[in-house]
């Protein structure tokens, strides 16, 4: 991620009244769009309207394959795409029986692509033409990314089951499953996530409708955790007033804080926690960022000067080369009914907050030092992870649900409307 686009945005932003005015996505900065850090430099209608079945939208999140310059993305057509990224030609259709509204993985070592559908099944298909390798019914709706370890894949699916299954054959080698909770369900469900840790290696950790948070082997699917039912954290549970939403629908996030390896999540109703990779425990927890659909762990490393301060200019960074590196972290949470919010990884303290649009936004991403993220309603926009000040923004001119994939700086997503629109990210004038 480059800091001197970063800080030449957060400098624009400060220096601007314009954009101090225009600073909240309820007045929309697309209205003036004074910066031109986001354009949009190619679109192409995808979804065939003759194909949805219902409601018309686009959630989930598009693959790239930067080698060769691809996109992979899924559409309520039920079809799964692969685009040419440079002019969005589409290079091949893979059709299943459900809408894909989820997000593919490419893996470049079999040069195929992993992806679930709403039919229930996660496939593999060829990168190159999209011939199948292989279909796994998992009896339940397939969004979130899988991951592929070893010979094995993992995903996770709508009816709370952690699969395992083999990269070849495509066959079961087992699975978890826990009793979806009674009552009200928010929509969404918790992914997979593996860790690579020295000393928690074959561990994966995931999340469930029912309020818990569990770890489990990746050699058998045995438990590695007890329950760790983070519903019962919720103001009122102890003395017996249950949450209303068990839910904990965010994919965790690993990562080394003060107090060790951590696995990060989030209860609808009862904040966001961090737990100790090894056993599971509250190392912290911050009950006020309730509604939280989505974690992102955002880095940077940062050279520092002789006075301390960040290196902006190519001049300063020679200069500074060989300065101690400062790394400067901020937990991004999205809720759309509690806005976004960067908390302190090590402690979970609040570092801001900001409003987001009503009707609903996607998980966040970092691109080019700066956080993307889009809207339902009026758009998408670019934050600063440092104060969450909005830097730019821009109306597709439809609702947008899909989260954005990104490499480098540039940026795929896909309206409501069933088109995807490749963006850039490039510093003001």
């Amino acid at each position: 991620m480059r800091i001197t686009l970063l800080a030449t945005l957060c400098a624009a932003l400060v220096a601007c009244d314009t954009l101090k005015s225009a600073s909240t996505p309820d007045n929309p900065l697309w209205m003036h769009h004074p910066g031109g850090s986001l354009s949009i430099y190619e679109r192409r209608v995808l979804t065939d309207p003759n194909r949805i079945e219902g409601e018309m939208y686009e959630r989930g999140r598009p693959a790239i394959d930067a080698a060769h310059r691809r996109v992979f993305v899924g559409s309520a057509d039920h079809g799964l795409y692969a685009l040419q990224a440079q002019n969005l030609n589409v290079l091949w259709r893979f059709e299943t029986r459900g809408p894909v509204q989820g997000e593919p993985l490419y893996e470049a070592s079999e040069e195929a692509v992993y992806f679930g559908s709403t039919d229930g099944a996660l496939y593999k298909v060829k990168a190159v033409d999209g011939e199948l390798l292989w279909r796994f019914n998992s009896n339940g709706e397939v969004a979130k990314s899988p991951i592929v370890d070893g010979d094995t894949v993992y995903c996770t699916n709508a009816n709370d089951t952690l699969i395992a299954i083999d990269r070849v054959t495509g066959k079961l080698k087992w699975h978890q499953h826990r009793t979806p909770a009674f009552g009200i369900q928010i929509g969404g469900y918790a992914g997979p996530a593996l860790s690579h840790a020295a000393g928690f290696e074959g561990r994966i950790y995931t999340a469930f409708s029912d309020g818990t948070a569990m770890a489990y082997s990746t050699a058998d699917g045995s438990e590695q955790w007890p329950v760790i039912d983070l519903a019962m954290a919720t103001p009122g549970a102890s003395e017996g007033q249950p949450p209303q939403y068990l839910d904990v629908d965010t994919t965790p996030v690993l990562a080394n804080i003060k107090q060790g390896p951590a696995v990060m999540v989030a209860s609808y109703e009862a904040g966001v926690f961090a737990l100790d990779a090894a056993g599971g425990h509250e190392l912290w927890h911050n009950v006020d960022v309730r509604g939280v659909s989505d974690l992102l762990l955002w880095e940077q490393d940062i050279k520092l000067s002789t006075a301390g301060s960040p290196e902006v200019s190519a001049r300063q960074t020679k200069r500074a080369a060989g300065r101690p590196i400062k790394s400067r972290r901020v937990l991004i949470a999205s809720s759309g009914s509690t806005g976004l919010w960067g908390l302190d990884p090590d402690t979970g303290e609040q570092l801001w907050r900001k409003k987001v649009p009503e009707g609903g936004i996607s998980a966040p991403v970092s691109i080019e030092g700066a956080i993307l993220l889009s809207t339902t309603r009026y758009g998408i926009f670019l934050f600063s992870p440092i104060d969450g000040s909005v830097m730019d923004g821009i109306a597709p001119g439809n609702e947008i649900s899909m989260t954005p994939a990104v490499h480098g700086s540039k940026a795929f997503v896909m309206t409501n409307g069933g088109e995807l629109m490749a963006l850039l990210v490039s510093p003001p004038r």
